[in-house]
């Protein structure tokens, strides 16, 4: 077995394992955020959590997929670790990136629920400010002659 094989094994060996350990603590971590997110309402919570996890693993699974195949021939032992540190590197960037984004629009969700539930203003308005009345000359329509 040459070692551009060795290397495809140790990255799906890792990679795989990794995908499904972060899609399951999110998963378990993120449910409390979601029923928050959804007013309590548990079972619709978690169906979106399912739906995002089989979201999760579909798109980084298939990422892993993608990112398998390597442009070079691996020589040594020096040369699986590089392409092992550089394929697996981009594999944790791209977990965290998906993770931050799912967080980021969850939190838009929640803000802007929670400030539909509030009955009145963040601030209290501290003036009344009067309109002036319009004059002929506003109100008629200006033709550009």
């Amino acid at each position: 077995m040459n070692l551009n094989v060795t290397t495809y094994l140790i990255y799906l060996l890792v990679a795989v394992p990794l995908t499904i350990w972060v899609a399951r603590t999110l998963s378990r971590n993120g449910r409390i955020f979601l029923v928050d997110v959804f007013h309590g309402n548990e079972d619709f919570a978690d169906a979106v959590n399912r739906l995002l996890v089989v979201g999760f693993y579909l798109v980084n699974l298939g990422f892993v997929t993608l990112f398998l195949r390597s442009g070079s021939a691996v020589l040594d032992a020096r040369g699986v670790f590089e392409q092992l540190s550089v394929k697996l590197g981009t594999v944790m960037v791209v977990l965290g990136v998906l993770h931050l984004s799912n967080v980021w629009i969850f939190n838009a969700i929640r803000r802007r629920s929670r400030m539909e539930q509030m009955t009145t203003p963040p601030v209290p308005p501290n003036d009344i400010v009067a309109t002036a009345p319009l004059t002929m000359t506003e109100t008629a329509p200006r033709y550009g002659y």
